[in-house]
């Protein structure tokens, strides 16, 4: 069982590592766009919030890999299983149960489940945080001469 918490754990700590260095690039990379499109609020607002949206998603899809390539290398699931869609299952906490974890790994699926919730929360306060700061330069936009 410790092993599986110390694995589980060392996925989860790439994941993290991955979404911390993703976020900062994506709120960069946005930041330059919205004082690039000054002047166009509703396009500006929207751009940037659909562009972060999706960027996100695609941070959340590399972190799915990773847990479908550790699941590969430890041979977590039975054979032929599609370890992506059992990633996927288990990272978004969707748990059909129509896949299990072989026995010897069963809390590697809580973990994903854990790591996955943790991310996308934070996700979600990174969308609102672009939200507001790309609000807050679209009024002091207006306020400047």
């Amino acid at each position: 069982m410790l092993f599986q918490l110390l694995v589980g754990s060392a996925v989860s700590a790439i994941n993290i590592a991955i979404h911390s260095l993703w976020t900062v690039a994506v709120i960069g990379l946005l930041r330059n766009i919205a004082l690039g499109a000054a002047g166009r609020v509703g396009l500006q607002l929207s751009g940037v919030m659909i562009a972060a949206a999706l960027a996100l998603m695609l941070a959340h899809t590399l972190e799915i890999v990773v847990w479908a390539l550790a699941y590969w290398v430890l041979g977590v699931a039975p054979s032929g299983t599609n370890l992506l869609y059992f990633a996927f299952v288990n990272y978004t906490t969707l748990g059909y149960g129509d896949i299990t974890p072989v026995k010897q790994w069963l809390l590697l699926g809580p973990i994903a489940a854990m790591n996955g919730i943790l991310m996308f929360g934070w996700s979600t306060a990174v969308l609102f945080e672009v939200l507001q700061k790309t609000l807050e330069r679209q009024a002091d936009f207006r306020k400047s001469p």
